[in-house]
């Protein structure tokens, strides 16, 4: 399927901002506003195969997903805690996938940012550029009144026990897809459903948990935009 095709499907939820440039940034980053897992999955790969191409630029999707749980790569972090049924029951998507990690979820009031990147050309390494997405999202929610911190061997941003920001990342010939969760004023019951991450006595906050107050999603999705630029520009 071509992208404008896939762009015309993820506009049926809502209509795809314009690419974001800054100058002559090499960066592009695309607003998907709500669009459905299994779509934006699909753009993902077509935009992965463009980069591995030198046909794009490096690009990031900003996204918000309707109630979707997903599985990731290491099976043994990959825990339900309820059954599949009674998660469809409650119009709850389950999706697997190939990125590392374990089970996550995802619904609105959550940012997720999806970066197509060739590490090769930015000079990065993985472990390196996964504390580039932990600095981003850090920075993110100091603005936001919240302070984090990243711990070693569990990729992903932590309030003392509580975790408010998830990483799973897939590299495929140098180019990376997948990304970072951010929970901002989601609904954190779905993770109820699961062990994020395949972790025991997890607890997930977010930024309306830990301060509350709300935000405008769209300039939180500016800020993010922002020191995206900053970061990999």
């Amino acid at each position: 399927m071509q992208s404008q095709e896939i762009a015309a499907k993820i506009g049926s939820v809502k209509k795809v901002h314009e690419t974001i440039e800054i100058g002559r940034s090499p960066l592009k980053i695309r607003d998907c506003g709500l669009g459905e897992y299994r779509q934006i999955l699909q753009l993902q790969h077509e935009l992965t195969e463009n980069r591995r191409r030198n046909e794009i630029p490096n690009t990031v999707l900003i996204v918000e997903h309707p109630a979707v749980i997903t599985l990731g790569a290491r099976q043994s972090f990959n825990k339900l805690l309820t059954s599949r049924e009674e998660l469809k029951q409650k119009n709850i998507d389950i999706v697997e996938i190939r990125r590392g990690g374990g089970a996550t979820a995802h619904n609105p009031g959550q940012l997720v940012l999806y970066p197509i990147m060739h590490l090769q050309q930015l000079g990065l390494g993985i472990s390196e550029y996964i504390r580039e997405l932990e600095a981003i999202g850090t920075e993110l929610l100091k603005e936001l009144g919240v302070d984090s911190t990243g711990r070693k061997g569990l990729p992903g941003l932590w309030i003392d026990e509580r975790k408010i920001a998830s990483i799973g990342v897939r590299v495929s010939k140098f180019v990376t897809y997948h990304g970072m969760a951010i929970n901002i004023q989601n609904d954190l019951s779905i993770f109820d459903f699961i062990k994020p991450c395949g972790l025991e006595n997890v607890e997930m906050t977010s930024v309306l948990k830990e301060t509350g107050k709300r935000h405008s999603i769209n300039h939180v999705k500016e800020r993010l935009s922002q020191l995206l630029l900053r970061h990999f520009s």
